[in-house]
């Protein structure tokens, strides 16, 4: 603890700034440690998920309404989700397989904001492609925006099988203005079960023959994304109701014969700005 009554000097300011760097060393040593006898553990009893959305979103909503002081919260954001990308990375390897047909750029940052520089990054020229990726892989993961429709296609049908890939989180998860890493993309890995966070449902929607199109937003849905031709109209519907709510919602607009599959699901955003203007009531 430094005197109040002496005045400190730069020298003085440069060994307090030694010292915690020196801490914080210490403590990413110690957690990598603790990350070695959870590899162990997970052997012992038969191995288990690397992955766990849930956990994550709420360890970042942790770190944003705690944090204060000078540090920009991109910088805490961005260190934090590196060490967990990288700590899940040394716990079982995996890349992340990136869909640039809409550029390269804004999702390779995207990518190096949220998963670091230590897990390899693939590049592929289709949605389409990047899911295939991830299917044929061990445990990768996949990232395809998230706003828009598809104009390859609805890529979002591969994901509708039981055993296919499914969308498991949203980023970025903290949303705000100015977002150095703002463009909105889900992230796609192979079916986690029990580790997957689900206060939003995502569903692919198919809708055969001459189809009309929908709007849903008063019912507490949301279309996500919707392409449509000849063979009728398929949409990406995110829900907080469940599957027999959203399918009594079809059947009341018409479409009695729409076809509802469960594509994956995410933990709901944290809007930064929200929280702010709550704290300040």
């Amino acid at each position: 603890m430094v005197d109040p009554s002496r005045i400190e000097t730069l020298a003085d300011l440069r060994i307090e700034i030694d010292r915690i760097d020196a801490a914080l060393h210490q403590l990413l040593m110690e957690r990598g440690e603790i990350i070695h006898r959870l590899i162990e553990a997970k052997a012992r009893q038969g191995g288990g998920l690397a992955f766990r959305p849930g956990r994550e979103a709420d360890m970042m909503r942790g770190l944003v309404c705690r944090h204060q002081g000078l540090l920009p919260l991109d910088t805490v954001e961005g260190i934090w989700r590196i060490i967990i990308s990288t700590f899940t990375f040394i716990q079982s390897n995996y890349s992340v397989h990136a869909d640039i047909s809409g550029g390269d750029a804004a999702m390779r940052d995207c990518c190096r904001f949220h998963f670091g520089f230590t897990v390899p990054y693939v590049a592929h020229q289709s949605a389409a492609r990047a899911v295939e990726a991830v299917a044929r892989s061990g445990g990768d993961l996949g990232l395809v925006r998230a706003e828009g429709d598809g104009p390859a296609g609805p890529w979002w049908q591969d994901l509708a099988a039981p055993d296919a890939p499914k969308i498991i989180a949203r980023l970025p998860f903290v949303e705000r203005p100015g977002h150095p890493a703002g463009t909105p993309v889900f992230v796609i890995a192979l079916p986690l079960a029990e580790a997957a966070a689900r206060d939003v449902v995502l569903y692919d929607v198919t809708i055969a023959g001459d189809a009309r199109d929908f709007t849903f937003g008063a019912r507490g849905f949301e279309i996500i994304s919707r392409f449509k031709n000849e063979s009728g109209l398929s949409l990406m519907v995110a829900a907080k109701g469940g599957v027999d709510e959203l399918r009594a919602t079809f059947l009341r607009a018409g479409a009695a014969r729409a076809r509802i599959a469960e594509i994956g699901s995410h933990a709901a955003r944290f809007d930064l700005s929200a929280a702010q203007n709550m704290a300040a009531q």
